[in-house]
């Protein structure tokens, strides 16, 4: 059987690290910093994840309960970040804060295919008690169900979707709308996320005051791929795990696993609590 071509999200932390920016390695490696990190936010558009069925996930509700009010841990914005630090800059864009991130804007309208899954980062102060962050910014981004990113990878480099920026409300509070990302060789299925002062710091380049994945529960993501059009993701899938992925294996992703509702024909629903 053919093996799967690897692509450069395939090659592991050290490889993320050494495509990212100066600044961006700085603040993953010095001051202490392996352990800072995010959220996410709303705006226009629709929810298209309908949380109507059950729990889902390897999740417990606990977590936050043990983590407190530390910093969620800081993570690799890995090869694909779009955000000006290695290659395109999609914030610089008109049209990058939006809530739904399905489709692509400027020159091209493509819709990304998937089961609907929405996005809800709650951002709170890890030096306020947990105290509720509004009018920070979240932009979020991750891969389509072909494991591809767009502006990257090969047959989307002229795509922007799944990639979009969110002021969080009085509450802290994020979403998107979206639709449930792919597996790759290597990785855990995830959502990326950086985390900004405001909406000026997110579009104009500023430097993060955290960035950070979401790490999708097992189960959720079972039930996506059995789905059509997620067959290549099932196979990945059943050759990773959550403890032994080179992001989330330092402990299991615990402090990033979000909480899925909902289910693969109404859409699943995934929120994490984000404290910065």
């Amino acid at each position: 059987m053919e093996q799967p071509e690897q692509h450069d999200h395939d090659r592991g932390l050290a490889f993320d690290l050494a495509t990212l920016s100066r600044r961006r390695t700085l603040a993953l490696l010095g001051g202490g910093a392996l352990a800072l990190l995010v959220g996410c936010g709303s705006d226009d558009g629709d929810d298209a994840a309908a949380s109507t069925t059950s729990t889902t996930g390897n999740s417990s509700s606990s977590r936050a309960a043990a983590g407190e009010c530390s910093p969620i841990p800081e993570e690799t914005a890995g090869p694909f970040p779009g955000d000006g630090s290695n290659g395109p800059d999609v914030l610089a864009e008109d049209g990058i804060v939006r809530r739904d991130i399905r489709s692509s804007f400027g020159s091209s309208s493509t819709t990304a295919e998937g089961v609907p899954l929405a996005i809800a980062l709650r951002l709170t102060d890890s030096s306020g008690g947990c105290a509720a962050r509004p009018g920070a910014a979240v932009y979020v981004w991750h891969c389509d169900r072909d494991g591809g990113y767009s502006m990257y990878s090969d047959g989307v480099e002229g795509e922007n979707y799944l990639r979009g920026v969110q002021e969080a409300d009085g509450d802290g509070l994020v979403r998107f709308t979206s639709i449930f990302p792919g597996a790759y060789p290597g990785r855990w299925p995830h959502v990326h996320f950086e985390v900004h002062e405001g909406l000026d710091a997110a579009v104009s380049g500023g430097t993060p005051m955290a960035t950070s994945q979401i790490a999708l529960p097992e189960d959720a993501c079972r039930a996506a791929y059995a789905t059509s059009g997620y067959e290549a993701s099932a196979g990945q899938l059943d050759r990773t795990s959550l403890t032994s992925d080179m992001v989330f294996g330092d402990d299991g992703g615990v402090r990033q696993l979000g909480t899925v509702t909902g289910s693969a024909d109404a859409g699943f629903t995934v929120e994490l609590a984000v404290p910065v």
